[in-house]
């Protein structure tokens, strides 16, 4: 697929969130990012059902909802019915990984699953069959604004090396943590296709960061 980058809003200011959705939109984004912490899976709360129910009724922009929550097939049908078009889950935090990839397939939505730093890019060998997407996280899942960890180009090359080993050349790999304007580049260089973008994004003019971060990924 074409690299495209998803602005996530865990670092968008929620007073002004439509605005910024409509001004990333006029950038030519049609990815947001939306990530879900239920404080025991990683330490932070964030946002849950109600906020993409409402970013539904704004936007017609993929929705690609990333739950960092404990036994995740317990939300399945409601992040669905919120209106996700993507739901990633860790493997990291599910007993049963096939099973939920599963359950998210059967809702009728994109299966993304998600491996955290010091997971090996090997334990996602089991699901590569049920996966719509990778997504490979570039820094500790449960807080926005930290450093891109050293050794997540690896990770990356050694994610789409699996991927299409199996066939799965048209699965992407995203990308997510730490991704600014002086490693964007070199993320979609390594084999990211989707990268997500927080503070790079939304510290200052929104429309005009995510305008230059999409023309690196021309």
């Amino acid at each position: 697929m074409e690299s495209v980058l998803a602005p996530s809003i865990l670092s968008a200011d929620l007073t002004k969130l439509g605005e910024d959705v409509k001004a990333c939109e006029g950038a030519g984004v049609n990815w947001l990012h939306v990530d879900v912490m239920d404080g025991i899976f990683v330490p932070q709360i964030s946002f849950g059902m109600p906020l993409i129910k409402c970013l539904r009724k704004i936007t017609d922009s993929v929705l690609d909802v990333h739950i960092m929550i404990t036994d995740p097939i317990r939300y399945i049908k409601d992040f669905a019915e919120s209106g996700a078009d993507y739901i990633t889950f860790h493997v990291e935090a599910a007993k049963y990984p096939a099973e939920v990839a599963k359950a998210i397939r059967a809702e009728g939505k994109k299966c993304g699953i998600a491996i955290n730093p010091k997971t090996p890019a090997e334990a996602l060998i089991p699901y590569l069959d049920l996966a719509d997407m990778v997504l490979v996280m570039s820094v500790e899942p449960g807080f926005g604004g930290q450093k891109f960890i050293d050794g997540s180009l690896e990770k990356i090359k050694e994610a789409r090396a699996l991927l299409d080993s199996k066939g799965l050349k048209d699965v992407p790999v995203e990308v997510d943590g730490g991704i600014n304007f002086e490693n964007i580049r070199a993320a979609k260089d390594a084999g990211a296709d989707i990268l997500v973008a927080g503070s790079a994004v939304f510290k200052g003019d929104a429309a005009m960061n995510a305008a230059k971060l999409g023309g690196q990924l021309k």
